[in-house]
């Protein structure tokens, strides 16, 4: 399957400090993926680098097979992207710059366009500065998508819409997937939100690959077991390296493991108890990647 992008080897620095250290990933076509990440790891510069916005102090990066510092007219008009702080002209009504944007892609989809204005409910008369920034968000949205990009980048599209609003965009870009079967990348700190729609989750950490892997094998990797006694109390403190965290009483136990899975019936007959395994959601996860990172 083709790389919908790939990075080899890529660094970015600005000045000293490295935002992007040595980092290599391929993401095929059709993926959807959750790019998460704690503040400051480098999830916006990569986006950024994706569409030739960066360029790579060291290394190498394509999007849609062509380098990012020779994408052209016919690459960037596969691409729609969201960026945290997108920029608009705030001069403009909505519809004034819906229209502008349009002429610059001969596939724009004016239903399309008609059907997010309506399901977002976007007044297309409204003067572009004065959207609140839930309302600048939707516009983003609209602006990324209505060209039917092959590659799609959502970095933080929601966090500033209400509930309501994010339960509409989910339901569109479930059926823009369906529709177009494009690959699409959603940086989000909002991880309940992304887990609904990714299959693949791609985690960095201080610049560098933390985990790349799908949401299926990452929810099978960590679980919750709730441990109870057959014969009376607990020990203190299970010492299994595969336990990350521990709490509860000499009766009831919650252990979060990491790769437990083939150990759990030797764990049973050794300390004599009994497990309950629960999943674990994506929100709880990060933080024990993390853990295991540090």
């Amino acid at each position: 399957m083709s790389a919908a992008f790939e990075l080899t080897g890529v660094s970015k620095r600005f000045g000293a400090a490295p935002a992007l250290d040595e980092l290599s990933l391929s993401i095929p076509e059709g993926s959807v993926v959750g790019l998460i990440g704690r503040n400051g790891c480098g999830k916006t510069t990569l986006l950024r680098l994706v569409v030739g916005l960066y360029l790579p102090t060291e290394g190498h990066c394509e999007a849609l097979g062509c380098p990012v510092g020779k994408l052209g007219p016919d690459e960037l008009s596969r691409i729609g992207v969201v960026h945290q702080e997108s920029r608009f002209l705030v001069w403009m009504k909505v519809r004034q710059h819906l229209r502008y944007i349009a002429s610059f892609y001969k596939d724009w989809d004016q239903d399309r366009e008609q059907r997010l204005l309506k399901e977002l409910e976007l007044d297309q008369e409204a003067r572009v500065g004065t959207l609140s920034p839930g309302n600048l968000q939707k516009l983003a949205i609209i602006l990324a998508v209505c060209h039917h990009p092959k590659l799609l980048l959502l970095d933080e599209p929601m966090a500033a819409m209400d509930p309501i609003g994010r339960e509409k965009l989910f339901e569109f870009l479930l059926d823009l997937l369906q529709e177009d079967g494009n690959t699409t990348v959603i940086s989000s700190h909002a991880l309940r939100d992304v887990e609904r729609i990714v299959d693949r989750v791609v985690c960095l950490d201080g610049g560098r690959l933390l985990e790349d892997t799908s949401l299926d094998d990452l929810q099978e990797r960590f679980a919750r077991w709730i441990v109870t006694s057959k014969n009376g109390g607990l020990p203190d403190h299970f010492s299994e390296g595969y336990v990350l965290e521990q709490k509860g009483d000499p009766f009831r136990k919650q252990l979060l493991v990491a790769d437990g899975a083939s150990k759990l019936e030797a764990f049973q007959n050794k300390h004599h108890l009994e497990v309950t395994l629960q999943p674990l959601n994506l929100e709880r996860i990060f933080p024990l990647l993390i853990g295991k990172k540090n």
